[in-house]
């Protein structure tokens, strides 16, 4: 693989993973309601299901799921009920009381197993990414040189592109956290976020994978 190839790949994926998405937005919520630091299992249960799917996609289970219709589409319907339920429950998460000391209550409840396994599932339930991996991965591998290296690199790189956005998102919601102490904030960020799930769930559904 070639400086240039890389270079372009960089950049490409960079502005990718920056962009809004269920991971994102998890991460984000997750760092609201429970800090940075409690948030980083869930950047890694996102990150250890993106390897997942980008070392599947390089396996070639991205041409599986678009030759097996039937199981692409059980797939989508799992991960979108799943983001569908997510967003509902984000809607009617109870409001923090911040004067009698219960707000952010929740980071006592979940323990770093239970963040990992959430975040692992949001990120591996949907298939779109391995479809996207598929198509998207192939276009900078050189033919004439030995591929596993090279997917190793392309697969590394957009892991660290992923964790970057990862942390800057984390970030964002630790400062934005200090700003819904007030209960009625803090319920508007809650819907916010549970809308912005069913969206998802509701795009994954009406998502056709092009044969």
């Amino acid at each position: 693989m070639s400086w240039n190839t890389w270079w372009l790949y960089f950049v490409t994926v960079f502005l990718l993973s920056g962009a809004p998405g269920p991971n994102m937005l998890h991460i984000l919520s997750r760092s609201v309601s429970l800090g940075v630091n409690r948030a980083i299992p869930a950047m890694l249960g996102c990150l250890a299901a993106l390897v997942v799917m980008l070392v599947g996609s390089a396996l070639g289970l991205g041409a599986v799921l678009l030759a097996s219709p039937k199981v692409f589409e059980v797939l989508q319907y799992v991960g979108a009920a799943y983001l569908i339920w997510l967003g509902i429950k984000a809607w009617r998460e109870e409001t923090p009381d911040a004067d009698n000391g219960t707000a952010m209550a929740s980071s006592v409840v979940l323990t770093n197993r239970q963040i990992f396994q959430t975040a692992f599932v949001i990120s591996i339930s949907n298939p779109k990414l391995l479809l996207f991996a598929a198509a998207f991965l192939p276009q900078f591998v050189n033919p004439t040189s030995p591929k596993i290296p090279q997917f190793a690199v392309l697969v590394a790189t957009f892991s660290l592109c992923e964790l970057f956005w990862y942390a800057v998102y984390g970030l964002g919601g630790n400062r934005l956290r200090h700003y819904l102490l007030r209960p009625a904030l803090r319920r508007m960020f809650d819907r916010l976020t549970g809308v912005m799930f069913v969206g998802f769930g509701i795009m994954l559904l009406r998502f056709r994978p092009q044969s």
